[in-house]
């Protein structure tokens, strides 16, 4: 057999190999979506709503959907002179027109409102939905944006980002998509904040409006420009991800918090497919004696995922990291605390998409009151969770190994 066929079999064998690989993952999607039809989740703990100083603002800490929808559209309501709106999924639901209702009476009432959605994570929503008053200024991040350059990975990150800022008074800032069933049915986190760190979140928010502002605007419009804050808290710091720029903090940002930390690491996540150093970094962090628990879903709305990432279990539960499953609803909250002073809260997901791939962003505060909210929302989770243990670990049957290792190639994509 000559090298060339020798190379032409390998490939086929391994296009047939993905191809199975793929096939079987849309397999166990639908399966998983047949048996959620009708389902729904189960109540499950939330805490109230709670304020602390940091610095020259307060920060607030959201739990339970409805409660930030309330106060979100109360910062629409009171709004003088401008509004910036970002969101990955906008629903065309009770609560999405809710939303847009509040946006479009305050842009007719003078305010100058600027929305931002994702279009890839809206097209099952009504096309009549996504007619909007021309009061309003939207921008859709398109489907595709790669153009004919469609190996530049810059151009292939989705807008996963979800905030709201508001005057230059207040910002919302979390995992909380727009629609109904996050309002009741699924375990999120947001913030409210006041204070300098309005202004970063303010930033952000036109530098990326203006990077993709040519998706929306005539080229003779004038691009999104704020005045410059003159201060700035040392306790906050934002940090957003950006693939146009291959500039990726919020990975590094979470990589440094964990090499340094002394006491503990806790962590929840709504999918968990990090990267080996990632990985690497934890479980040293559990062998020096870190009390090291990463709380997630025991069912997620992705099962491919849930599949997938149990590939890392082992070495994790090996070195002595903990692993806790939130049952009856969904988490979908991207936080984090660490020895009781440094916390995170924003849209990153623990895994390849979100670290090294979507646009992103997180606040980064250094705080021990603001830490002792988050270790409080913790400990209230972990009391709805199942942990895993090793032993049960291992004793899983052949089935789900065969599973877990077949679909492991797939992780980069994910």
């Amino acid at each position: 057999m000559t090298v060339a066929r020798l190379l032409t079999t390998a490939r086929r064998t391994l296009l047939g190999l993905l191809g199975l690989q793929v096939g079987l993952a849309v397999a166990l999607s639908l399966v998983d979506s047949y048996r959620r039809r009708g389902k729904k989740p189960k109540p499950f703990p939330v805490t109230v709503p709670e304020t602390v100083p940091v610095g020259d603002g307060l920060i607030t800490t959201y739990t339970f959907g409805r409660d930030l929808y309330d106060d979100m559209l109360a910062a629409i309501d009171g709004a003088k002179k401008q509004i910036l709106f970002e969101t990955y999924i906008w629903k065309g639901d009770e609560i999405g027109w809710k939303f847009k209702t509040a946006l479009t009476a305050a842009a007719e009432r003078g305010v100058d409102v600027h929305c931002i959605y994702d279009g890839f994570a809206n097209m099952v929503v009504s096309p009549a939905f996504k007619r909007f008053s021309p009061s309003l200024k939207v921008l859709r991040y398109p489907v595709w944006t790669a153009g004919l350059r469609f190996w530049d990975l810059r151009h292939y990150g989705r807008d996963h980002r979800k905030m709201l800022v508001v005057d230059e008074e207040v910002a919302f800032l979390g995992g909380y998509n727009i629609g109904s069933a996050y309002a009741t049915e699924w375990r999120d986190t947001h913030v409210r904040i006041t204070g300098p760190g309005v202004w970063d979140l303010k930033r952000a928010f036109a530098d990326f409006w203006n990077l993709n502002r040519r998706h929306r605007l005539r080229r003779s419009e004038r691009p999104l420009l704020l005045e410059t804050s003159s201060q700035w808290d040392p306790q906050i710091r934002i940090h957003r991800n950006s693939p146009r720029q291959w500039n990726f903090p919020i990975r590094s940002m979470y990589l440094e918090a964990i090499n340094r930390a002394s006491h503990n690491i806790w962590l929840t996540t709504a999918y968990f497919l990090p990267d080996q150093d990632f990985v690497d970094a934890l479980t040293d962090a559990a062998r020096r004696g870190v009390d090291v628990r990463i709380l997630l879903p025991l069912k997620s709305n992705h099962i491919v995922a849930d599949w997938i990432s149990r590939g890392y279990y082992g070495q994790l539960l090996a070195s002595g990291a903990r692993i806790l499953r939130f049952k009856d609803a969904m988490v979908h909250a991207k936080t984090a605390t660490i020895d009781g002073s440094w916390a995170t809260v924003g849209t990153a997901n623990i895994d390849r998409l979100s670290l090294q791939g979507n646009y992103e962003i997180n606040i980064e505060v250094i705080d021990p009151d603001f830490a002792a909210v988050m270790e409080r929302v913790f400990l209230a989770d972990e009391g709805n969770c199942l942990e895993l243990t090793l032993h049960e670990w291992e004793a899983r049957d052949l089935n789900r190994k065969f599973t877990e290792s077949f679909l492991a190639p797939l992780r980069p994509l994910l």
